[in-house]
């Protein structure tokens, strides 16, 4: 039997990146899962973009994208499905935080709801500082307010495109 919270329609916005192997087949093969799970449905898809790694030196350029679902599916639900996509593209998670990776999803905002938990944390920490999800995001939903962030907008004006290149293909 379904759970309240299940039954409820959520809008979630999902970010995906990767840089190895081939991020941009790895994206689209994601998206299709995505568009797949159980009790969701894939609403949108930013354009992809080419950024900088955030993390040790040395590593390819990441290809990042936002996915814009509705889901009757909870969040942890909704985590265990995205873990299990990035398992079958190959992610390892032993390696050092921000290296380099075959597949990264994220939860980035469900609904409107601020997730604290041991493993979860929504909004995504440090959604306001990066670029590779903020612009993509202003794609889908150019009028969003974060939960405890403000508007979208002014996140943007606090985050410039430095570095980020919008790719001329969306992710679909």
């Amino acid at each position: 039997m379904a759970t309240a919270a299940e039954l409820d329609t959520a809008t979630v916005f999902v970010g995906l990146g990767g840089n190895l192997g081939d991020p941009v087949r790895q994206l689209r093969t994601a998206l299709a899962e995505l568009a797949a799970l159980e009790r969701t449905e894939l609403t949108g898809v930013s354009h992809l973009y080419r950024s900088a790694p955030m993390g040790p030196p040395g590593q390819p350029d990441y290809i990042n994208a936002v996915a814009r679902l509705h889901t009757r599916l909870t969040p942890e639900a909704l985590l265990d499905a995205l873990q299990a996509i990035e398992a079958r593209a190959g992610r390892d998670r032993s390696g050092a935080r921000w290296g380099p990776r075959t597949l990264d999803l994220d939860i980035l905002l469900y609904g409107d709801r601020r997730i604290g938990s041991a493993r979860l944390q929504v909004p995504h920490p440090g959604i306001a500082a990066r670029n590779f999800v903020l612009y993509p995001l202003a794609e889908l939903a150019p009028d969003l307010d974060i939960p405890g962030l403000g508007p979208l907008p002014a996140l943007l004006a606090r985050c410039p495109p430095a570095g980020l290149e919008r790719l001329a293909e969306r992710g679909e």
